[in-house]
């Protein structure tokens, strides 16, 4: 029953590599629109979509929508894992 929560922190930890990653390909307009690019923006835009409904970005230039995104998947990871240790014991 551990594994259960060692897997689900390998797929948060995974997930956000996978948020950094689209984040840092974003600063290389050609990167985002190669073949990774596009998987990544399948992939990560619609959670990042729901953050950037709330925080407008600062300036009109910066988005500090991914790193309260970051938290919150962190947070959620972690509140995910506290739950299943729960009822594991």
């Amino acid at each position: 029953m551990f594994a259960i929560v060692g897997y689900v922190n390998t797929l948060i930890e995974i997930y956000t590599y996978m948020l950094i990653a689209y984040v840092l390909l974003s600063w290389l307009p050609s990167a985002k629109e190669s073949f990774i690019g596009e998987i990544l923006g399948k992939l990560c835009e619609p959670y990042l979509s729901i953050f950037r409904r709330f925080i407008p970005p600062i300036a009109g230039v910066i988005d500090i929508s991914p790193i309260v995104a970051l938290i919150a998947l962190r947070f959620v990871g972690q509140g995910i894992a506290a739950v299943l240790l729960f009822f594991i014991k």
